[in-house]
């Protein structure tokens, strides 16, 4: 598996940016459209776990529209894999935590009937400043 090819990193990069806009519009349509509409998908957030697509998406319809918990990036890293696996890594600043950062992890799959979608996301906070 060939690491990081270009337009592959490109394709997740637009994808993962249409989430993060979609997140602050509250565009359901977009965030259910990022995710494998699966009981298999999982999303641990902090304020909530979703153990399958229609748990998750039950929250994005509770999830008042707005900017979020996401106040500053601090560093993005995209990983690729040959050309259907992805991981994306987020540092943040969080509202109302100061320095402390959060962070954010995606894993997507590109699937031959349905394209790039992902299959598990992970969001927490941390107690100590690591490097980045």
């Amino acid at each position: 598996m060939t690491p990081n090819i270009p337009e592959v990193v490109e394709e997740i990069r637009e994808k993962f940016e249409r989430y993060e806009a979609a997140l602050i519009s509250k565009d359901v349509e977009v965030l259910d459209d990022t995710f494998w509409n699966s009981p298999h998908t999982r999303r641990l957030a902090i304020h909530e776990n979703g153990f399958g697509f229609d748990e998750i998406q039950a929250h994005r319809v509770r999830r008042p529209p707005g900017p979020g918990i996401k106040l500053e990036r601090l560093r993005l890293d995209i990983l690729t894999l040959g050309r259907d696996f992805a991981v994306v890594n987020l540092i943040f600043k969080m509202r109302g935590r100061g320095d402390l950062p959060a962070r954010q992890t995606q894993t997507w799959v590109r699937f031959p009937d349905v394209g790039w979608k992902v299959v598990s996301a992970h969001v927490s906070v941390t107690e100590a400043t690591p490097a980045y």
